[in-house]
């Protein structure tokens, strides 16, 4: 039973036997798309998947990954890892980051719940800040979203505002910052005519300025509290756009790499520090990238930098981070209720469960798999097992990254036969997909493959059964492409590469000799999601999928 008398109880599926082992591989930011030389996934080595794909066609197929097949608002919003995640682990699809913002924005609840009635009464006599990425890439944040918030808070009586922009250039074109700067500038212009004391206070771009993950390096962190919180940084402008202009000069310049900028009045003096009695809401509506300055701002005792000071704030992030740690402890905008994950259920009906993989994807075969919940389900059925990442390096230096090592551990799990599920993430696709080197991103795709080997040779011995599929696009398309699917060239002649996720299927692939004869991929589910993944895996352990579910991909067809 369940912790509300609900039983987890699952019927036995009618054709399909319980007991076999399935190993449950994501391949991450693999997706399908035309071969040609910048697909990673077709230039590199790949014997392994290559082999799925040109097996038996009832056994192989592609899925949605992206857009409303993941809960985000439209097609045109490219997947990604965590919602990626909760649709493979949840079954259903929620309404997720930028789609629960819309939704908050447009019928004004924002504006009613707890965490903006939280900020709200420092108004008075503090300043807003509002910190985040200044993008409409829609990964991490949305620029239409943060002129609606400016435009409520003013209207909700904020009367100074200071916004700490953060470049991106990563999941938009690189140079983009400047019109992004334009668009706000004439924003808080109109504020200002208002009355409002509306302006840019500080900048810098993303991967060296405040939005670290995984707790990769702090000092990202503190070149960002030192200039938001301390207005503090090596370079002094008068406006934003000058800034951005004058930064992007520097020879190798790239959003995603501008140095900290602070803006100062005619004195010099910084027109946005962060001090007692001040609010503060970290606009990103993606958690990876906000966890480690929301513990910054939020946390009475740190010790990750010296932040010299610790005003005394109220701050609120756009959504919760992290549901584990409940940071930050105040939010805008409230988080899906994801309750009986397929992981839940399984465990409850006995199937003993391995998961594993290394540090940058670890909490996707785990808390975002298991419906934004940390920790075992029953911790006697269960084992996580997370290989620490390579650090202080970027992913193209050591492409294989850590795929050997999950592949030998998820097949030590499988030769155990103390498992049921396994259950792995191999990140190499995604990870060196996004430094943007096209070498590197060939011998992580095949250092995936052979990992897949690995695995499903060990599934082979035992006489399991597996599922191969992915959480989005990445490696398989590194080019910006026009409409007609050219790739893009830049002032000087050289193609302009795509270093974000994609709007990509992806495939998934079922077999081994566990598979029952006669199992094959419906034709009846023609627009199947990464969400229809999970009654399929259910019915691979020989139960039937939930009712509320996305219907299974499989049949069985008497031969």
């Amino acid at each position: 039973m369940g912790s509300s008398g609900f039983s987890f109880k699952l019927a036995d599926h009618p054709k399909l036997p319980k007991g076999k082992t399935v190993a449950v591989v994501v391949l991450d930011g693999w997706g399908e798309a035309k071969p040609d030389q910048y697909n990673c996934i077709s230039v590199a080595d790949t014997p392994t998947m290559d082999s799925l794909k040109q097996g038996a066609p009832e056994r192989w197929r592609l899925v949605k990954a992206h857009g409303t097949a993941v809960g985000l608002p439209t097609e045109d919003d490219m997947g990604n890892s965590e919602v990626g995640h909760n649709a493979l682990g949840a079954g259903r699809i929620y309404a997720q980051g930028a789609k629960l913002v819309d939704l908050a924005l447009a019928s004004g609840k924002i504006y009613e719940g707890e965490g903006f009635k939280y900020i709200n009464e420092c108004f008075e006599n503090g300043t807003l800040h509002l910190i985040g990425l200044l993008s409409d890439g829609g990964v991490h944040s949305r620029l239409d979203q943060l002129l609606l918030l400016l435009k409520g808070c003013s209207e909700h009586n904020a009367k100074r505002i200071r916004v700490h922009i953060l470049t991106d250039g990563r999941d938009v074109l690189d140079g983009s910052s400047v019109g992004f700067v334009e668009t706000l500038e004439n924003e808080l212009a109109k504020l200002r005519e208002r009355g409002v004391d509306a302006q840019i206070a500080s900048g810098g771009g993303r991967m060296y300025v405040t939005m670290d993950r995984y707790e990769n390096d702090w000092d990202v962190v503190k070149r960002g509290w030192d200039a938001q919180v301390l207005g503090e940084a090596p370079y002094k402008f008068r406006s934003a756009l000058e800034a951005v202009k004058k930064l992007r000069e520097e020879p190798k310049a790239n959003d995603q790499y501008l140095p900290p900028f602070v803006i100062v009045d005619e004195n010099g003096k910084p027109v946005g520090p962060i001090f007692d009695g001040d609010a503060v809401v970290t606009f990103n509506f993606r958690a990876d990238r906000m966890s480690m300055v929301a513990q910054a701002l939020e946390y009475e005792s740190f010790d990750k930098f010296d932040r010299v000071r610790f005003p005394k704030i109220r701050y609120a992030g756009m959504l919760q981070y992290d549901g584990e740690l409940k940071l930050p402890s105040h939010y805008l905008v409230s988080p899906p209720e994801i309750e009986r994950t397929s992981g839940e259920y399984l465990v409850h009906n006995g199937v003993r469960t391995f998961a594993c993989s290394e540090t940058v994807k670890f909490g996707h075969v785990t808390f975002f798999w298991n419906g934004n919940r940390s920790g075992y389900f029953n911790s006697e059925l269960e084992e996580y097992v997370e290989i620490p990442s390579d650090s202080g390096i970027t992913f193209n230096v050591q492409p294989k990254m850590k795929a050997l090592e999950i592949a030998e551990k998820t097949r030590d799990a499988i030769l155990s036969r103390k498992f049921d599920q396994v259950r792995v993430n191999l990140p190499n696709g995604d990870m060196v997909g996004h430094t943007g080197d096209i070498g590197a991103t060939v011998v992580a795709c095949k250092a995936a493959d052979d990992a897949v080997k690995m695995i499903l040779d060990a599934i082979e011995q035992v006489g399991g059964i597996y599922v191969v599929t992915a959480d989005h696009g990445n490696a398989e398309d590194m080019v910006k492409r026009n409409k007609t699917g050219q790739p893009l060239l830049d002032k000087n002649g050289n193609i302009q590469i795509l270093t974000s996720h994609t709007l990509q299927p992806v495939p998934i692939a079922i077999g081994g000799p566990g598979l029952a004869p006669g199992v094959q991929f419906r034709k009846d589910v023609p627009t199947g999601g990464l969400a229809n993944v999970a009654a399929t895996v259910m019915n691979l352990h020989g139960f039937e999928a939930p009712s509320d579910y996305e219907p299974t991909l499989i049949e069985v067809v008497d031969n």
